[in-house]
């Protein structure tokens, strides 16, 4: 049930674009065990003034190629299975892409069932006994 909002440079193709989301579905589904069908993504293209970034960050160099990938999903991942979901978007992205490592820029925010609604105003994921 991730949600992921992808925010890069303006002007890639549709191909690269495609790339970049099926390669972190991809990741999810390998390492978070998402069912397929659970895509629910947003691409932000954005213009170089909106695209914001140091040149250098923890030692890591950064460049116009950045690309910012936010998830949130429900609880419950160990820190293990994160850094593997980390590992392997940025591996699947530039397997398909001309894009460093360096710039795979990932922030995971977590939250628990209730917090979701996947349509008709309802929460799916919470059980009838909670209130």
């Amino acid at each position: 049930m991730p949600y992921v909002q992808i925010s890069l440079m303006r002007g890639r193709t549709r191909e690269s674009i495609k790339n970049i989301s099926d390669s972190v579905h991809q990741a999810l589904i390998d390492e978070f065990k998402i069912p397929e069908l659970d895509k629910f993504q947003i691409v932000n293209e954005l213009d170089e003034n909106n695209l914001i970034f140091p040149p250098e960050y923890l030692g890591i160099p950064h460049t116009k190629n950045i690309i910012y990938i936010h998830i949130t999903a429900k609880s419950g991942r160990t820190i293990q299975m994160k850094k593997k979901l980390y590992s392997k978007i940025a591996t699947y992205i530039c397997e398909k892409e001309d894009v460093s490592k360096d710039d795979i820029f990932i922030v995971l925010s977590e939250n628990s069932e209730e917090n979701w609604s996947f349509g008709r105003g309802e929460a799916q994921l919470v059980k009838e006994n909670h209130s």
